[in-house]
């Protein structure tokens, strides 16, 4: 039997974890709900989330690849997740080493979700490759030139960010007007309500999205704003890196068309450059596997970007 590596996910949500065989099947996931208390009980979550995993294996384990919400530290070893207060400079990557014995690489979210998708998602073989996630938040990771791009801290390809309407609210990062805060789910539904669509308390960008399906004129529109915002953002990040093909994931994503129709109709509107046009822009594959397989390939990669 082949050895395997251990991945793991951490978000402000669930933490994740399991073991990965060189062609980027997962077996024994293991899940907790994240809690937000202080950074010790997220830390004995985490622990148990490893133990737990470590423990079914049948082989041996030679690595550890830990994806997590940043912004992260690669070069010193932590994450300070922006929707995980409780870690500030955390230091998983000594914890992780200490707690399994085994090396131990990390990486963001976003850069995970992006390797993952490349590696057995929909962007098998792309060379230059943007992943979004588009959910709560808006993150991102960058491959290029067929090699995951960390940037000098980890963080590149942080593309929530991106300023679209520099007059815009602020932004959970201290700034303003970044497409997080015109195109995650929770900013369209509040833009929605702004504009007259009559929601149950809670709804949410699932309810939207079933709103404009039966046809709700300010539903499709908060949508379409939406999505000219995303396009926007590709069209940038595409200019500076040259892309061949984005892949978007997350909660909004699942909307298919009702993003996906808008967003590829207003792409063409601002990828003016020959290098741009035609960039094919395609749902992501792998769900909510493709930061643990992310994951997985930083475990395999034996690298330390």
């Amino acid at each position: 039997m082949s050895d395997c590596v251990l991945a793991v996910d951490i978000g402000g949500t669930k933490i994740a974890a399991a073991l990965a065989d060189a062609a980027g099947n997962l077996t024994h996931v293991t899940q907790r709900r994240t809690p937000h208390d202080d950074a010790e009980t997220l830390w004995d979550t985490v622990a148990s989330v490893l133990a737990d995993t470590l423990g079914a294996a049948e082989t041996t384990v030679t690595a550890v690849g830990v994806g997590s919400a940043g912004p992260v530290d690669i070069p010193g070893g932590t994450v300070s997740p922006i929707n995980i207060p409780a870690w500030q400079r955390f230091p998983i990557v000594a914890r992780v080493a200490e707690c399994t014995g085994l090396p131990v690489w990390l990486g963001g979210d976003g850069l995970c979700m992006a390797m993952g998708e490349r590696w057995i998602g929909a962007g098998r073989g792309a060379s230059f490759l943007l992943g979004m996630v588009v959910s709560t938040g808006i993150g991102g990771g960058l491959v290029l030139d067929g090699a995951p791009y960390r940037g000098r801290t980890g963080n590149a390809g942080h593309v929530g960010h991106v300023v679209v309407d520099p007059g815009g609210g602020p932004c959970t990062c201290g700034g303003h007007g970044c497409v997080e805060t015109v195109a995650s789910g929770p900013h369209l539904a509040r833009w929605a309500r702004t504009q007259g669509w009559q929601a149950p308390s809670g709804a949410d960008a699932r309810e939207l999205a079933e709103a404009a399906r039966l046809g709700d004129p300010v539903a499709l529109r908060a949508f379409t704003r939406g999505a000219d915002a995303l396009a926007a953002t590709i069209a940038s990040v595409a200019a500076v890196c040259d892309l061949d093909l984005v892949v978007i994931g997350g909660g909004v994503a699942k909307s298919g068309d009702l993003l996906f129709g808008p967003l590829r109709a207003a792409l063409t509107r601002y990828a003016g450059l020959d290098f741009i046009r035609g960039l094919q822009v395609v749902p992501a594959e792998l769900g909510g596997d493709a930061g643990l397989v992310g994951a997985a390939a930083l475990a395999y990669s034996g690298v330390h970007w």
